[in-house]
């Protein structure tokens, strides 16, 4: 028995990026949410258009890098003034100035692994297949058309409406976009 397939939202096509960002300010002012819009080249404003939220992933890479640091002058002190303490020639045992190069190194580290796992994280990485590929002509948004996509996790969805509402919104055609 096979159950049939689940409806992932709609995907709409529209001629050019000035009727696509109309078109997203249009579904945002009528209260949809899970929107998303595909191009072939960056469109200014569309972001803004969509809804799109700022990422909170420079707070988490800054933390990393603070950890970096921390981590970084405590394995040293530790090192040499805990766990082995060699005198030499009546220096301190802690010199924070000697420690300097390796906390930064590990600051940079830190924050660049935070940075690449936190990215993987937000973005729902790796994702090998998103349901949009499952539109014949979505092929086409990596060269010349543009896409909007109102996902049926979006609490206003209703497949009618929402099929009116952007065909009123001016896209040349709706898809159905199957999981």
């Amino acid at each position: 028995m096979t159950s049939a397939p689940r409806r992932y939202g709609l995907i709409a096509e529209f001629a050019d990026p000035e009727e696509l960002i109309a078109a997203a300010r249009g579904l945002r002012a009528r209260g949809y949410q899970r929107i998303d819009a595909f191009t072939p080249f960056p469109i200014e404003g569309l972001s803004e258009a969509t809804g799109f939220r700022r990422t909170k992933l420079p707070w988490l890479v800054f933390a990393g890098g603070v950890i970096g640091v921390v981590g970084g002058f405590a394995l040293q002190y530790y090192a040499s003034a805990v766990d082995y303490p060699l005198n030499v020639g009546g220096r301190p045992l802690a010199s924070w100035p000697a420690f300097g190069i390796v906390a930064f190194e590990l600051c940079i580290l830190c924050a660049a692994i935070t940075c690449v796992l936190g990215m993987l994280a937000a973005n729902g990485l790796p994702t090998p297949h998103h349901p949009v590929f499952n539109v014949p002509e979505f092929e086409l948004a990596s060269r010349s058309r543009f896409f909007l996509l109102v996902e049926s996790a979006d609490d206003l969805f209703d497949d009618e409406q929402t099929r009116n509402d952007l065909t009123s919104l001016g896209a040349t055609s709706v898809q159905d976009v199957e999981r």
